[in-house]
């Protein structure tokens, strides 16, 4: 049993400055794989260690992607690590063996936490979507079903189950990325109306938006060159601007 502080110090320097240095990188699978059923920060760390593991030393790990997709809640929008969760579970679902029950499950749970998701986080995840799509066509019922639940409480979709198989995503509809058509931040209510035309084949780069922040996003808007705005073509008259003001026979604006 290590201390928290101690578990993060390790795996994030883990899979780049001790594992390639390992004669046997096998001999931390019990490590990674412990760290990684912690859950938390912890787990999302434990996944770069895990990925070298699986993808060089031919680990297995038979409810990986139910582990992965119980990593799915409202935190990882807002962790420090987004950028490197993201980035590994992107590379985890590219496989086209997968299941398309499994993607359906990733893609309903990642939309549905988009709903409280902050903007520069939106417009990361919405890409990372529609590749999921690119990727599965079988997955695109979500989005072409004719006629989606009128609220949620009539979504078939089962948020609380932690078993992917089980949680019936491919009956639902992906209602919630529709919602973000309505986003109050134009860039994002942009991004989701994609998924109203027919997707490219070809992937968009995520890599850009991954470590999106906010300041950077506000930072934009503010340089953001603005056209010439439209002024009232009638002149205004009193502190009202009514014709018929009181106000306006004893104060004027000059």
């Amino acid at each position: 049993q290590l201390p928290t502080g101690l578990y993060k110090k390790i795996l994030v320097i883990l899979h780049d400055s001790v594992l390639p240095y390992m004669n046997q990188p096998t001999l931390m699978m019990d490590f990674l794989t412990v760290a990684y059923g912690i859950g938390g920060a912890i787990s999302l760390l434990a996944l770069n260690g895990l990925f070298i593991l699986i993808h060089k030393h031919n680990l297995e790990y038979p409810d990986f992607y139910k582990k992965l997709y119980s990593l799915l809640d409202p935190s990882i929008y807002h962790v420090k690590y987004r950028a490197r969760f993201f980035h590994l579970t992107d590379l985890f679902l590219s496989s086209s063996h997968l299941p398309a029950y499994l993607v359906a499950a990733f893609i309903k749970r990642l939309a549905r936490l988009a709903l409280t998701a902050p903007p520069e986080a939106l417009l990361m995840i919405i890409p990372f979507i529609c590749n999921l799509f690119r990727r599965h066509p079988a997955c695109r019922v979500l989005v072409h079903k004719p006629g989606g639940p009128a609220d949620m409480s009539e979504d078939p979709y089962v948020m609380e189950e932690e078993e992917p198989s089980e949680s019936r995503a491919l009956e639902s509809s992906l209602w919630e990325i529709q919602s973000l058509q309505n986003h109050y931040h134009p860039d994002v209510a942009k991004a989701a109306a994609v998924l109203n035309q027919s997707l490219s084949e070809m992937e968009d780069d995520i890599s850009g938006l991954l470590e999106l922040s906010a300041y950077e996003l506000f930072d934009k808007e503010v340089k953001k060159k603005a056209d010439d705005v439209p002024l009232e073509f009638e002149q205004v008259r009193g502190l009202f601007g009514k014709k018929n003001d009181i106000f306006a026979e004893y104060f004027s604006l000059d």
